[in-house]
């Protein structure tokens, strides 16, 4: 962001009086900023204008009042969701006036779910999804199925005296006569060009959020069907059902790693209204990976239920090692992270009033889902344990082991801490820190070798860019424990660079560096380091990650030259395009790495805030996410190879990152 100065001759050049102030009615401020109702106007915030409409045929469907939902993408680029639950209400409001289709899609804090009677749990409590919508559309139609007959509406964002109208009303809702024996609603809708950055869904974006609630809403039939791409004779369609619900989830997240026992644990129950789900299975994996839900609503910071879960699974394992005699009298209890190494678990929690921590609805604050899922967790899995007990030992031995090797992780880090080497690492001659004191503002460039750290301290500007060059491949995290993971020298070496711990010492009030950016070399070696960071990252810093401090930067593949004048391509597409631009007559170099380029070329390129192109990296699928490191940084070849063939085109849209300039 930059900040500019203003003068007093400008500040005064205007008076600001009442008659400045401007009052935006109806939907007008959706359209002034819609960032503050979607997040972006990006592929994000796409998408997010579709999943308003999502949720609300989801919350019809988790509450008993129907088991269908129906996506699809039309050949024009709109999208179409229909459900069969009860249909919007299409009587008259007492004060509005006017329908209740009407009232939903013109009125931003109006809906069904603000009271406990219609619905025992939504993810749509802020009233504002489908306005949004529609407001953010260049225009939206509406079918309710509903008393045997077919009701119609259109809005459209039309241009009046030189502004747009979002959302306006094009007909009020009408009884067309047509006779069905349908019920539900159908809402069909055009994303507004003049809005936003792109308007093509992405299918496997729709695929997978679709497939996940599908796991949460088990018995729902989802279907998708994209008529964008032909598939055989028709177009192509999916289908999500999952009886076994939660179970199946499981059984998916799990699909790459050897587990523990056969079958997931399955438990259930409520306290004080709020109903929990939950399913977890150990496997021979070395991290935890826990899966929470709110009403749909993925809680990918976690939160009270996370924590209540978290305590009742603890103190039930301590009970039962001490039933089974596995700790004695004179043992201390185990720690839960002890407890959750190789557990995968995820959790689905229905409830009323549901607060969230900040505006971006990941994190649970309602205090009382705490001690819910802590008496949940602890009756139901004392319960299974007591006809299960051959699983509560094989899950308590798991623990013993990773408590062994927690201790040993330990030592090995006092050793290195007496080594002078994990908090405080002799890092002269590698680490090429920055003179900058506040760490907001300071930049980590990690490189691979000698040859592009040298070049990028040349490059750099030393007020606030560091150089990390790695003089040797990192260790796998993904096949290996941590006191292994810590006996690496790199890895060490980026720990105390970052300065702010590791795993449950981490603590990112510490952190040195507010931009950790990975730049690698564009061949195979190169992707395999950035790789093997990123795995780092998620496995044992993930919230680095989750609050925007990791990219990747991007250095030039191509120089461009003619007649002295260079222009540098990033892509294939890119060099063809400067090839036309520039003429015959010009001189391509095609870069191998990072060393080959000059300071200067650096800088201007790959360094420069002004100048250069980085990617942030993003966990938008966590569930998703955790797998896919399973597939292509784990032990399993098959899986990996299923997946390479199975998204071969590389020239794909990449849904996991955002571009910022």
């Amino acid at each position: 962001m930059r900040i500019r100065a203003v003068t007093e001759e400008k500040m005064s050049a205007k008076d600001y009086n009442a008659k400045d102030i401007q009052i935006l009615e109806g939907l007008d401020a959706v359209r002034i900023r819609p960032g503050m109702y979607i997040g972006s106007t990006g592929a994000r915030g796409l998408h997010h204008i579709l999943w308003e409409i999502v949720d609300n045929g989801m919350d019809e469907v988790a509450n008993g009042y129907g088991d269908t939902i129906r996506v699809t993408v039309h050949a024009d680029g709109s999208v179409s969701v229909e459900d069969n639950g009860r249909g919007i209400p299409v009587d008259i409001h007492p004060t509005m006036k006017v329908s209740g289709v009407e009232v939903v899609f013109t009125q931003l804090h109006a809906g069904g779910k603000f009271g406990n009677d219609n619905y025992a749990h939504s993810g749509g409590l802020h009233g504002v999804g489908a306005s949004v919508t529609n407001a953010l559309s260049r225009w939206l139609n509406v079918e309710v199925y509903k008393n045997g007959t077919t009701y119609r509406m259109n809005f459209e964002s039309r241009e009046e005296n030189g502004k747009v109208k979002g959302g306006a009303v094009v007909n009020h809702l009408t009884d067309t006569g047509e006779k069905t024996d349908k019920h539900g609603t159908l809402v069909t809708f055009m994303p507004d060009d003049r809005i936003f950055e792109t308007v093509r869904f992405n299918t496997e974006t729709i695929s997978r959020r679709l497939k996940e609630l599908a796991f949460l809403n088990k018995g729902v039939h989802i279907y998708l069907i994209d008529e964008r791409v032909t598939f055989g004779e028709g177009f192509l369609r999916k289908e999500y059902y999952y009886e076994g619900g939660l179970i199946d989830f499981v059984r998916d997240l799990n699909e790459t790693k050897a587990p523990a026992f056969p079958d997931p644990v399955y438990l259930s129950g409520a306290v004080n209204n709020i109903e929990a789900e939950i399913a977890f299975q150990y496997t021979d994996a070395y991290t935890e990976n826990i899966f929470s839900y709110v009403n749909n609503i993925p809680t990918t910071e976690g939160g009270t239920h996370e924590t209540g879960f978290k305590v009742g699974l603890t103190k039930v394992m301590n009970d039962w090692a001490r039933k089974l005699n596995l700790l004695k009298e004179k043992d201390a209890n185990l720690i839960g992270d002890d407890y959750r190494e190789g557990l995968t678990a995820v959790l689905s929690v229905k409830m009323q009033n549901i607060q969230f921590e900040g505006q971006t609805k990941t994190k649970l604050g309602n205090t009382e889902a705490k001690s819910a899922l802590e008496a949940i967790i602890t009756s139901e899995l004392n319960a299974f344990f007591e006809k299960n007990q051959s699983i509560a030992e094989i899950a308590v031995k798991k623990g013993l082991l990773a408590a062994k090797v927690r201790e040993a992780a330990r030592k090995e880090k006092e050793l290195t801490r007496a080594k002078n080497s994990i908090d405080n690492f002799h890092t002269v001659g590698k680490l090429k820190s920055c003179t900058g004191k506040k760490p907001e503002l300071n930049e980590l460039f990690i490189v691979e070798g000698d040859s592009a750290g040298g070049t990028c301290s040349q490059a750099r500007n030393r007020s606030f860019q560091a150089i990390l060059p790695l003089r040797g491949k990192p260790l796998n995290a993904e096949k290996k424990r941590l006191d292994q993971v810590l006996a690496n020298e790199e890895i060490r070496t980026l720990i105390s660079a970052l300065g702010a711990g590791l795993g449950e010492d981490f603590d990112l009030a510490n952190l040195k560096y507010h931009k950790v950016v990975i730049l690698s070399d564009a061949d195979q070696d190169g992707l395999h380091i950035r790789a093997i960071l990123l795995t780092f990252f998620f496995r044992y810093m993930r919230e680095l990650i989750n609050e925007g401090h990791v990219y990747i930067g991007l250095p030039p593949l191509y120089k461009v030259e003619k007649r002295g004048q260079a222009e540098y391509a990033y892509d294939d597409a890119a060099l063809e395009e400067l090839k036309k631009k520039m003429g015959r007559g010009v001189e391509i170099q095609r870069y191998k790495g990072l060393g080959e380029m000059n300071a200067d070329q650096l800088w201007n390129t790959t360094m420069d805030p002004k100048k250069r192109k980085l990617v942030r990296v993003t966990i938008e699928d966590a569930a998703l996410a955790d797998k896919l490191v399973s597939v292509l940084m784990g032990d399993a070849i098959e899986p990996r190879r299923n997946y390479i063939v199975e998204h071969a085109d590389f020239n794909k849209e990449d849904s996991f990152i955002d571009n910022i300039g």
